[in-house]
């Protein structure tokens, strides 16, 4: 199984493209101000960097300055936060958030797990597991 790797949508770049133009007339008036143009470059490294890789050997989540690999073997489950944001329960008890997936991703992330973390859906049915 080739690493799969979940990311946010290539357009959420458009907002930091139109970020980089507010900041531009700023940036060109006074020197000093042209370091409000790391705030256009930090968000397109958030949009880039963030994420989930599920592989062979567990799930690495991605930071824009980190990451966190959890093999298969210390995978407990998932949990839905209340804002339909995913964390990963190790069976240390630990959870690790799962940037920019949440609880709508799920079927895509039972589908490139293999079978490890089983499907919201019902085998085949398109209807919810009960």
């Amino acid at each position: 199984m080739a690493v799969a790797r979940m990311r946010m949508s290539r357009t959420a770049l458009l907002p930091v493209f139109l970020l980089t133009l507010c900041v531009l007339p700023a940036a060109a008036a006074a020197p000093a101000a042209s370091l409000l143009l790391l705030l256009p470059v930090l968000a397109a490294v958030w949009v880039l960097r963030v994420g989930v890789d599920v592989g062979e050997d567990g799930l690495t989540a991605r930071s824009p300055v980190g990451r966190r690999m959890v093999p298969w073997s210390r995978v407990a489950g998932l949990r839905v936060g209340p804002h339909a944001e995913l964390w990963l329960v190790t069976t240390a008890g630990t959870q690790v958030r799962l940037p920019a997936m949440r609880a709508r991703d799920l079927p895509r992330l039972a589908a490139v797990s293999g079978g490890r973390i089983p499907s919201p859906e019902g085998p085949g049915t398109g209807e919810p597991a009960q």
